[in-house]
């Protein structure tokens, strides 16, 4: 009878170890997983609008080119020609 306590007591034992074995990995890979969601979640919440501010650049180089093009027409023009060229002049017979 002895004998069959203490075969059967080994053989709880490894079964004890290896479920410890098998919660210790367990433990490990979930801690890991963890961490690996806290640092995008850490991510995610230090730069919530990435692509609103790239989508806003988009738009003001748009926009500024543009008014590039407008101020390139207005200098362009005749009447615009005219205003600097002797805006210039006067300047020149000052100096």
């Amino acid at each position: 009878m002895s004998k069959e306590l203490t075969t059967i007591d080994q053989s709880n034992s490894r079964t004890v170890t290896r479920f410890r074995g098998r919660l210790a990995e367990r433990s490990r890979q979930v801690k890991g997983r963890l961490c690996l969601l806290d640092a995008r979640m850490r991510t995610v919440m230090a730069q919530p609008d990435e692509g609103a501010a790239t989508a806003e650049y988009a738009v003001v180089l748009v926009a500024a080119t543009g008014f590039a093009a407008v101020l390139v027409a207005l200098l362009k023009s005749g009447a615009v020609r005219t205003l600097l060229m002797a805006l210039v002049q006067k300047a020149l017979k000052m100096a």
